[in-house]
């Protein structure tokens, strides 16, 4: 695939995974609206995605206010024709006290950033793609939607949710001429992760991940799942009958 010229609308680009999946493209001469709330944190990449060799605009916004989503999506097209690749990458972990005792504004965040989010993305994304009758959407959803995990209520049926969502929407656009790949990577190193007193199996340095997703949105790949090792695991886990799995899986302290 040649990036060089492709435009790219990213969600979540401020930190983590959004911001190197940026320079990243970047450097291969990606166009990219960069979207995320804090406004400072947005300018200093996109000047540094310049600064790789590609083009990037700021495009401050929530990405619960669907409006918002929706004009920052007119303003790339506006500067740049149209968008090429639309990624659903802005999320949370939910890993607060708040969260885990299921307080409802605390879990109703963290479904409206992770799927709602991505809702509002296509929902500002989706026509103009159909008009072309040409686009790539793209969900980074995750493992941890496969089956849940114990202080994880929130974060894994947010991600669950988005897988299924994604996977439907491919159904339903497969026709007109667009691509929909879920990538679904296991634990990084990234702010999301930081703090976390027990080891994390397989986890992944920043840097080593990025190929993975650069390599899924390339191949256009209906499904990607990394490290191979974790998701081998996790896939086999769907088919643990729930004792087998209750067992398993209420040892695990990844969320702490």
């Amino acid at each position: 695939m040649n990036w060089q010229g492709e435009t790219v609308f990213l969600t979540g680009a401020s930190s983590g995974i959004g911001e190197a999946l940026a320079v990243d493209l970047a450097k291969k001469g990606a166009v990219l609206g960069l979207v995320a709330r804090r406004k400072d944190l947005l300018e200093e990449l996109a000047a540094k995605c310049i600064a790789a060799g590609g083009n990037a605009i700021a495009l401050p916004c929530d990405v619960t206010d669907a409006s918002a989503l929706e004009q920052a999506a007119i303003e790339f097209r506006r500067k740049f024709g149209h968008i090429g690749i639309a990624i659903a990458n802005a999320g949370i972990g939910g890993n607060n006290e708040e969260t885990r005792n299921f307080q409802p504004q605390a879990v109703k965040k963290v479904i409206d950033i992770n799927l709602l989010g991505a809702v509002n993305m296509i929902h500002a994304i989706l026509p103009a793609m159909k008009e072309r009758g040409k686009g790539h959407l793209v969900a980074i959803s995750s493992l941890a939607g496969f089956r849940g995990l114990p202080k994880s209520a929130a974060y894994c049926a947010s991600k669950a949710a988005m897988t299924s969502f994604f996977e439907s929407l491919r159904l339903d656009v497969r026709h007109l001429g667009l691509d929909v790949t879920i990538v679904q990577p296991g634990f990084i190193k990234t702010p999301l992760t930081d703090g976390r007193a027990h080891k994390m199996p397989y986890l992944m340095e920043l840097d080593d991940a990025i190929p993975y997703f650069v390599r899924a949105i390339e191949k256009k790949k209906r499904f990607a799942a990394f490290p191979w090792q974790l998701a081998t695991l996790v896939r086999a886990a769907r088919y643990f009958p729930g004792w087998m799995y209750d067992r398993f899986a209420g040892k695990r302290r990844y969320r702490e």
